[in-house]
């Protein structure tokens, strides 16, 4: 079975995921970086997965929010031109809604 086609905005600024918007990466990341954050992060959701005390999820949610804060992921939006973050947000109620509704 194929995977599943990634679907992005037209602007390449959000991955569409049961019908809501998350952030992509940000593109200008130099790739060796880039790969670096991928592995905290993986590492990070690692130990999500296998903490035993509410202290250690604690900790280890604190560093999955970093490596997706490095990545551009969370935190201040990596574009320049003053358009809001739509994070979180089901597509249909955000400004990319006809867009999505009109595709194929």
């Amino acid at each position: 079975m194929a995977a599943k086609e990634r679907l992005t905005t037209p602007d390449g600024r959000y991955l569409i995921v049961n019908d809501r918007l998350w952030r992509c990466s940000d593109p200008t990341i130099p790739w060796e970086a880039r790969q670096a954050f991928v592995k905290e992060l993986m590492k990070a959701r690692r130990a999500v997965a296998v903490a035993k005390t509410a202290h250690e999820v604690k900790l280890a949610r604190a560093e999955v929010d970093r490596a997706k804060n490095n990545l551009g992921e969370r935190g201040p939006v990596w574009w320049m031109d003053g358009e809001p973050d739509y994070t979180g947000k089901k597509v249909q109620n955000t400004p990319y809604g006809e867009w999505f509704a009109s595709r194929p």
